[in-house]
């Protein structure tokens, strides 16, 4: 299973640092946050983008994707009324999809609670069609690009919009373009689904609506530091024949990053060697 580190949880070193960090702890890939490559990460010179992903390479690193898209730069929401900010929106969306591309990446993971606030429009529903229209073009350029566009439910305690697989399949059946999918957050789902977390995998990945997956404890901090189990998370994934990249993406390091990184690798690995060896036991 190829386990990939959001880079945002060391994201104090410099990137070199971080390549070098994540190979020896064994991950597989980088999913890059764009706020820690720049204040305006849409505008990242080409060269510098050929940079980075030079340097993961050599360290034997893919970078799977971006997540927490719209952070930086600051003003932005997909909700909003206000025409100049949602054009301005859609403008980031579009050049963060070609940064994505030009990364090597394969996936874009919408979260940014803040930047889908329901208040930024003139009403509930308004919010909601504002949103759809912003992410049908974003779907449609990932797609052209040969990419993925996951729309991230989020526990209600961060947002109150798209909370729930559910409504973000409704929501994106809605936008009507295949470039724009879903995923799940571990907390998120554990905390918001009606069923646990292996169960939802079991249930709506062969429905292929489901294009990735962020492990995180239900306490916000990584796979291995708090109560939930994740050995039927991963054997859930095994068992609908998932290949892609499973991404760690704690929200609170401690001690710090780079023990929080290390640790989840350790314990997420170690999993994975518990599930081979039963494979192995029972052919």
């Amino acid at each position: 299973m190829k386990f990939a580190l959001c880079n945002e949880v060391i994201g104090e070193l410099p990137f070199e640092q971080q390549c070098a960090m994540a190979a020896g702890l064994g991950y597989f890939g980088l999913e890059l946050a764009p706020f820690t490559l720049s204040d305006e990460p849409h505008l990242l010179p080409a060269a510098r983008r050929r940079e980075l992903r030079t340097i993961a390479e050599d360290h034997g690193l893919s970078i799977i994707g971006l997540h927490w898209l719209l952070v930086a730069p600051s003003g932005l929401s997909i909700t909003t009324s206000d025409k100049a900010i949602a054009a301005r929106t859609q403008d980031v969306i579009k050049r963060l999809i070609g940064l994505c591309a030009d990364l090597g990446g394969t996936v874009l993971i919408h979260g940014s609670p803040a930047q889908r606030n329901p208040a930024d429009a003139d009403s509930v529903m308004a919010a909601r069609a504002n949103a759809i229209a912003c992410l049908r073009v974003a779907g449609e350029e990932a797609e052209a690009a040969g990419l993925t566009y996951c729309v991230e439910p989020l526990a209600t305690t961060e947002t109150p919009f798209l909370n729930t697989i559910a409504e973000v399949i409704a929501f994106i059946d809605e936008a009507g373009t295949t470039g724009l999918q879903t995923m799940i957050d571990t907390a998120a789902a554990s905390a918001m689904e009606p069923i646990s977390v292996a169960e939802s995998i079991l249930e709506n990945w062969p429905k292929g609506r489901l294009k990735h997956i962020q492990l995180n404890d239900s306490n916000r901090r990584a796979p291995g530091q708090g109560k939930d189990q994740f050995g039927p998370v991963l054997q859930a994934l095994r068992d609908v024949k998932y290949t892609g990249p499973v991404s760690v993406e704690p929200f609170i390091y401690e001690p710090d990053g780079p023990t929080t990184a290390a640790v989840a690798a350790g314990y997420l690995h170690g999993i994975i060697e518990q599930i081979d060896g039963r494979d192995s036991g029972n052919e």
